[in-house]
C-alpha cells in the first residue's frame, strides 16, 4: 500500500518553471520497490503519461512533448519523487498526478499503476 501526496503546482507564465513533489508513505513494501510516474489530465480528456522513473533513478522515460523540458527524479531515502518542469507552455496546463507501479519495469500505461495521488493543478498562462 502506498499513499501519495503531490505539491508544488500553481500558476506560472509561459516559459517559466515549476517543480512538483510527490511524497510517498509505503507500508508492506519499501518506496524504492516502486516505479514512479507522473501523469496529467485536462477536463474532457484522458489522463496521459508524462514521465516515469525506475527504482534506482537510472532509467527514465518521457512523453515526446515534454522531453528536454521536464526532468523526473527521486530520492528513495526521502520517499519522494519530483518533476522539474522548465520552459512551460500553455498546453502543459493540467492536473498533474503522481502514481506508483508495483513492478520493476517503467511503463507509460496508466492501467499498470496501482496507486495515485490526489493531483495538483498546474496552470500556464500565455
Amino acid at each position: 500500500q502506498v499513499q501519495l501526496v503531490e505539491s508544488g503546482g500553481g500558476l506560472v507564465q509561459a516559459g517559466g518553471s515549476l517543480r512538483l513533489s510527490c511524497a510517498a508513505s509505503a507500508s508492506g513494501r519499501t518506496f524504492s520497490s516502486y516505479v514512479m510516474g507522473w501523469f496529467r489530465q485536462t477536463p474532457g480528456k484522458e489522463r496521459e503519461f508524462v514521465a516515469a522513473i525506475n527504482w534506482s533513478g537510472d532509467n527514465t522515460n518521457y512523453r515526446d512533448s515534454v522531453r528536454g523540458r521536464f526532468t523526473i527524479s527521486r530520492d528513495n531515502a526521502k520517499n519522494t519523487v519530483w518533476l522539474q518542469m522548465n520552459s512551460l507552455k500553455p498546453e502543459d496546463t493540467a492536473v498533474y498526478y503522481c502514481a506508483a507501479r508495483p513492478w520493476p519495469m517503467i511503463s507509460d500505461n496508466k492501467a499498470s499503476y496501482a496507486y495515485w495521488g490526489q493531483g495538483t493543478q498546474v496552470t500556464v498562462s500565455s
